[in-house]
């Protein structure tokens, strides 16, 4: 069960502070370690050991979802994959075999997406998602004793690594690039990186079961296994940032200033490839256009598009289609409903006709009378069938922006 339908903040199963602390002091700025004492509802249903097996033996996972470290290199997807076999000739699925030789010898298994195959995760994922407002994703690492799966290196996106089994030494030290982008990885940055892990930690500790570190981006760090196999996810947070903002505000100005005919012109011929002199003119005429679509740019417009790029990083709630229809069938005047979880719905207001549903699935038309119940069904109501109307309802859940109450 998602952690809000138990009344608990996925946010605070992970540090033991107040979230409006956390957010203040620590968020993009310093890291915390949170021990399991200090959780008092706990992280071990979330994922275990059993989790791995079942999901490298019996799900029948593709390369994507895995990927095997050892030695600070990664290994090539045919060294733990195979064929499927009959009825399921997929080349590249995971091999249980291959990852036994592999791991037996002392190769990291990284599992990979696990905010979309394991279900505990796709429903803590989601919601920790919606607290912070930036997408999360969740990966599993399995190191074997004594092993350093990667070496020092940083990550483009906070983390919080929750510890699920056996034991982990980090060692973290602060970053050789303040709050690197995604096109900015520690590869880029490899010399500095190892320079700096040739110096004393900043943070030097251990991580036992239940015990959550959160990491900012940029923070330089390794981890090695202690006394046996140790597991722990690592929830990648994939931050919004200013330079988001400035795409989409690149974006729409590149789109307004194209509307001048003047932009759109071709160059002169050049025979003799661009000529500084002669096409500095063009330029300054260019910024120009660019300088004046951005100065009347409307905050909403900017608003507008970051929602339409956020609705994409993330999925609904799952919703199983046969269970959906035969709810739908079975729908019963006093049967209470209520928006699909997650599915991030808002209501758009229309000048000349019927105003729209928007949200992670397609558009839906809103009439004028139905206002009222949308803006209801939008605060987080829950109404019943005949509230909303039969007809309207079930034409809600099979569009699956609908769902029965809980």
């Amino acid at each position: 069960m998602p952690a809000r339908e138990r009344g608990r903040s996925a946010l605070q199963r992970l540090v033991s502070l107040d979230a409006d602390e956390f957010a203040r002091d620590h968020w993009a700025r310093t890291p915390v370690v949170t021990r399991a004492a200090d959780l008092p509802d706990g992280l071990l249903d979330l994922f275990g050991e059993g989790s791995v097996d079942e999901l490298v033996s019996r799900r029948g996972l593709r390369a994507p979802f895995l990927r095997v470290a050892q030695n600070g290199r990664t290994l090539g997807d045919r060294e733990f994959t195979e064929g499927g076999g009959v009825g399921a000739s997929v080349a590249d699925q995971v091999s249980d075999d291959k990852l036994l030789h592999l791991f037996a010898g002392g190769a990291t298994i990284v599992l990979q997406g696990l905010h979309r195959t394991w279900g505990p995760l796709i429903d803590f994922t989601q919601q920790l998602a919606e607290e912070l407002g930036h997408p999360v994703q969740a990966n599993a690492y399995v190191t074997p004793s004594q092993n350093t799966g990667f070496s020092d290196h940083y990550d483009v996106h906070d983390v919080f690594v929750l510890q699920m089994a056996g034991e982990k030494r980090w060692r973290v030290r602060p970053p050789v690039l303040d709050s690197p982008l995604r096109d900015q990885p520690w590869t880029n940055h490899r010399a500095q990186v190892e320079e700096a892990g040739r110096r004393s930690p900043d943070h030097d500790f251990t991580l036992r079961p239940g015990d959550v570190l959160y990491l900012p981006r940029g923070w330089i760090h390794s981890a090695t296994a202690l006394g046996g196999v140790s597991t722990h996810l690592t929830l990648g947070v994939h931050v919004w940032t200013r330079r988001h903002v400035a795409d989409e505000l690149i974006a729409i100005a590149l789109a307004e200033a194209s509307r001048d005919e003047r932009v759109r012109a071709s160059l002169a011929v050049a025979p003799t490839g661009f000529d500084h002199q002669a096409i500095a003119p063009d330029v300054e005429l260019v910024r120009a256009a660019l300088v004046r679509a951005l100065s009347e740019i409307d905050t909403a417009a900017v608003v507008d598009a970051l929602e339409a790029r956020a609705r994409g990083t993330q999925r609904a709630a799952p919703i199983g289609p046969l269970a959906q229809v035969a709810a739908a069938e079975a729908l019963r005047p006093e049967t209470t409903l209520q928006l699909r979880p997650h599915v991030a719905a808002r209501l758009v207001p229309s000048g000349d006709g019927p105003a729209r549903l928007r949200s992670r699935l397609a558009d839906f038309p809103v009439e004028t009378h139905d206002v009222g119940t949308f803006v209801a069904l939008v605060a987080g109501g829950v109404l019943r069938a005949d509230m909303v109307g039969l007809d309207l309802a079930r034409r809600l859940m099979l569009a699956g922006l609908l769902v029965v109450a809980d």
